[in-house]
């Protein structure tokens, strides 16, 4: 066991962690993104946050996430130990396989934010020295994307008066730490349970993140929704609400509700009412249509490319109701640099001082945040 880690255990607790089964060696795997479990297509993220025992705990509770390995990757040398891995320039990670059917790629990278602090370069909270470092491990171009546009959301968001210094790395060989680092916060729930406390990780996230620290809560909308038939929605919706949502439609720019409305609140996704975009984020592209320079809840939307119109574009529709919502470009405002051109008829508009009565009153405290500046 490492002494960075033993440090912080009574000597009578760090000699139960020399446990019979140490040492056992570990497995090398790469991602494969054709595997499947129970039928359904999984997909692999891979993830460094630290201490591995406190990445699986909650990326495992995520709907959609069928396993969650501890290991070690990043490094050149081979097999590496418990006893090597750093010295192989190896970084503690763990490997995610999950079902993007129920769980998209840009919901985990939200739940790896709020596991770490991104502005620590030499490593994680009491955890230090480079093979501690945060760091996301792209499997393809797709991921690379959504990880570089989700790291920049993050830095101009305010929520840190440091610089975002989380690495995106290329995946590379993936070696499955020893049998007894695994699940270790079910194996030993006294013992994680006391080193997470006196890690000072919770303390620093629940700073941080508040009340909206677990990414299941932040997306609770999109959990458990069951979409209308198409007959219950067209009773619902307009002619051009359901054009644009259920057939990819898109509507008139200029002629359109929200393209220049500059009042305060958020927009909710027309079908589900899953919350989308702020007016914080809200800006004049000129277009004709309402844009945004990032979502209000990244986890609540979904990217597809989109080859129609004889060009490549990135279609953006809502996680829980398939909305199709408009396209996102990379020629917004700095410092982000994205253009999220949506359709207003896919939204609604729930003015600020509206937001308490109709459930989304969380939210009033990014407009509060923002008046005080």
């Amino acid at each position: 066991m490492d002494t960075l880690k033993t440090a912080f255990f009574a000597p009578g607790l760090a000699a139960l962690f020399l446990f019979a089964g140490c040492g056992g060696g570990s497995d090398s795997h790469t991602a494969r993104a054709d595997e499947k479990v129970g039928g359904a297509q999984m997909d692999e993220a891979t993830f460094a946050g630290g201490c591995f025992w406190c990445m699986q705990a909650p990326f495992e509770k995520l709907k959609g996430v069928s396993s969650v390995v501890a290991g070690y990757t990043g490094g050149e040398g081979k097999d590496p130990t418990y006893e090597d891995y750093a010295e192989k320039g190896h970084l503690e990670a763990i490997q995610v396989t999950f079902d993007p059917a129920q769980i998209t790629y840009s919901q985990l990278l939200d739940a790896f934010w709020r596991q770490i602090d991104p502005t620590d370069a030499g490593g994680q909270f009491v955890d230090r020295g480079p093979q501690y470092r945060s760091a996301i491990f792209y499997h393809n171009d797709e991921q690379k994307r959504l990880a570089e546009k989700s790291r920049q959301e993050l830095a101009a968001s305010g929520k840190y008066d440091k610089p975002i210094v989380t690495e995106i790395l290329k995946a590379a060989v993936f070696y499955k730490a020893e049998a007894y680092h695994q699940d270790y916060y079910k194996k030993n729930p006294i013992r994680y349970k006391y080193y997470r406390h006196r890690s000072g990780r919770d303390e620093y996230l629940d700073k941080i993140w508040g009340k909206d620290r677990n990414v299941s809560e932040s997306h609770e909308s999109v959990q458990g929704y069951q979409k209308p038939s198409p007959e219950e929605l067209k009773k619902k919706l307009t002619a051009i609400q359901y054009k644009v949502t259920q057939q990819n439609g898109t509507e008139p720019p200029f002629k359109n509700e929200y393209w220049n409305n500059e009042r305060a609140g958020i927009y909710v996704d027309i079908v589900s009412g899953e919350p989308l975009f702020s007016s914080l984020d809200k800006f004049d592209s000129g277009t004709g249509w309402p844009s945004f320079t990032r979502p209000l809840e990244p986890g609540n939307i979904m990217e597809r490319e989109d080859n129609t119109l004889f060009s490549k574009r990135t279609e953006v529709r809502s996680k829980g109701a398939d909305s199709h919502l408009g396209h996102v470009f990379n020629d917004g405002p700095a410092p982000i640099g994205l253009r999220y051109c949506m359709n207003s008829a896919a939204l609604r508009f729930i003015p600020k001082e509206d937001l308490e009565k109709q459930g989304y009153g969380k939210y009033l405290t990014l407009f509060d945040k923002a008046a005080a500046h």
